[in-house]
């Protein structure tokens, strides 16, 4: 019985020092986490979050996802695109616009006015390697009761291509059909995402540096369902793309 002890005891003390990097680089990446979506002045809500963004640079620019963006504002209801900021129930609204984006690697860069934010630093081009620790920090469920965000654990578990499922050939489309032809390496995560993780800065837990955006979840039937039954395959795109997306825009800092 005592070399049961004696065996978690190591366990726990190997572990530890990843837990203790884990805890103080949570409390750097927090303030640079936001909610991403839209602010409808005349609604009930008035705001929607539609994933997660995360500050980099000068502190008024925001990554995400593509598929975060609304596809249409309504007009009518004065609808704007928004970033979300703060903390609890006392959230900031701020106006977005888009200024990159990229439908082959579901990026966008946004930008906001106003006061700076603080931002992440984003890791080199290079692929992180398998078994890496990494993390996540972002609105899994979006903010219904306000912006508490949520922090998921794992590690890099593969590099592999991407490439869309689909359930039968009507559904390809020309994007589609290119990156059949065309995969591009993501990283596969031991870590569950949920839909509104999406845009997620996925960081070293170690460095607290942006190594990816947490781009997708294969998501069966409905979102209510995924939270039930979670898949526990997570994928995030490397941060060497989003290098290119602002080299291509010409964002420098």
């Amino acid at each position: 019985m005592r070399f049961y002890y004696l065996l978690a005891l190591c366990c726990y003390l190997v572990q530890w020092p990843l837990y203790a990097e884990l805890k103080d680089t949570i409390v750097k990446v927090k303030p640079s986490v936001v909610g991403v979506g839209v602010y409808t002045p005349t609604g009930r809500p008035q705001n929607t979050i539609r994933g997660t963004g995360f500050v980099i640079g000068d502190g008024r620019h925001i990554v995400t996802n593509k598929h975060v963006l609304p596809d249409e504002l309504d007009q009518a209801l004065r609808q704007k695109m928004a970033v979300f900021i703060g903390s609890g129930r006392q959230a900031e609204v701020r106006n977005a616009e888009i200024v990159a984006q990229s439908s082959r690697y579901d990026l966008a860069v946004l930008r906001i006015k106003g006061q700076p934010l603080k931002s992440l630093k984003l890791a080199g081009s290079d692929y992180l390697q398998e078994g890496t620790y990494v993390a996540f920090t972002g609105f899994p469920i979006g903010a219904v009761l306000g912006l508490y965000p949520v922090t998921h654990r794992g590690i890099i578990a593969s590099i592999t291509p991407t490439i869309a499922p689909v359930s039968d050939a009507a559904q390809l489309n020309p994007r589609m059909l290119r990156s059949l032809r065309e995969p591009y390496l993501v990283y596969q995560l031991d870590a569950t995402a949920y839909p509104g993780n999406s845009g997620s800065a996925l960081y070293d837990v170690a460095t607290a540096e942006v190594v990816g955006v947490i781009n997708k979840v294969f998501v069966q039937e409905t979102k209510e369902a995924v939270i039930e039954k979670p898949s526990g395959i997570t994928y995030a795109i490397p941060v060497k793309h989003l290098h290119e997306l602002l080299a291509e825009y010409n964002i420098t800092f």
